[in-house]
């Protein structure tokens, strides 16, 4: 089996270890180029790029897939698949037709809900229902594929973003070694997605993590639910946060306790280290 996997951020590297424990390693990845990264801005490679130089992997790093001339690494090679789980990058319809069966991608959303950039946290912030991994067969337009397989995720939700990131991760490496293997064997038929019944959902930005509470009294009920989803919605990034005394107060876990209110844990105050929330609010 010869493949190229195209990814870029952590929870990709979830997808590539499950991979590697069925002993499918890609022949070359295709990441984002190296960034910068934290308050410093230093120029860092992306965890794609960290995991395959510690497995030996070639990797590329296009700025873009747009010039046909540039992608040599991509077409000089006769390859089966073409696997593709959260690169970043559009990726032209002549490319997606290149290897031998096609160009893949696992979708942590059950599709046709939630097409597009942020499928996992949409799906802890406004459907539960939609939480799964779709593999389709990519087509030109996004997220529209036919599909492979798809399963949901059942968990006791909601629960924090990056656990489900975790979950999600894995089956996705798990239900593309799976495709890859079946579908040459002629064992597995594309489905047409019921396009009338998509959604969509958009980036995750900063300021959809704000909230409105009042720190001495916390939400009780409905009123829980709503904000602890968005706390496990945009656990690790964004950070839900707070305005208090003309202080910002980001959350850093919190949970609902058996009547239903809101606990919040562990917060980090502006300029301050994190420290538990009810010493800080005495």
């Amino acid at each position: 089996m010869k493949f190229v996997f195209f990814g870029t951020p952590q929870i990709a590297v979830e997808a590539l270890n499950e991979m590697a424990s069925f002993k499918l390693l890609p022949s070359l990845i295709v990441s984002n180029p190296d960034a910068p990264a934290g308050r410093k801005q230093t120029i860092t490679p992306p965890p794609t790029k960290v995991w395959a130089e510690k497995h030996g992997i070639p990797v590329f790093q296009p700025t873009t897939l747009k010039n046909r001339e540039e992608l040599t690494p991509l077409t000089e090679t006769a390859f089966d698949f073409f696997a593709v789980f959260a690169y970043g990058k559009m990726i032209p319809e002549w490319l997606l037709s290149l290897p031998k069966y096609g160009t893949i991608n696992a979708h942590p959303s059950l599709l046709p809900k939630f097409r597009g950039a942020s499928p996992i946290r949409s799906s802890l912030l406004y459907d539960l229902s939609a939480c799964g991994v779709t593999i389709i067969q990519m087509d030109k337009e996004l997220d529209h594929g036919p599909i492979l397989t798809q399963e949901p995720i059942k968990l006791n939700f909601p629960i924090p973003g990056r656990e489900l990131d975790e979950v999600a991760g894995k089956m996705c490496g798990d239900l593309l070694t799976h495709v890859m293997q079946e579908l040459p064997k002629g064992n597995l038929s594309p489905v047409e997605q019921n396009h009338a019944e998509a959604t969509f959902c958009s980036k995750i930005t900063k300021d959809m993590a704000e909230l409105q509470i009042d720190p001495y009294r916390l939400p009780t009920g409905d009123e829980a639910l709503a904000v602890y989803k968005k706390i496990c919605a945009f656990d690790g990034w964004p950070e839900t946060f707070f305005e208090h005394n003309g202080k910002h107060i980001k959350i850093k876990s919190a949970r609902l306790d058996d009547t239903g209110a809101l606990r919040i844990i562990k917060i980090v105050p502006a300029g301050k280290a994190e420290m538990d929330f009810a010493s800080y609010f005495k």
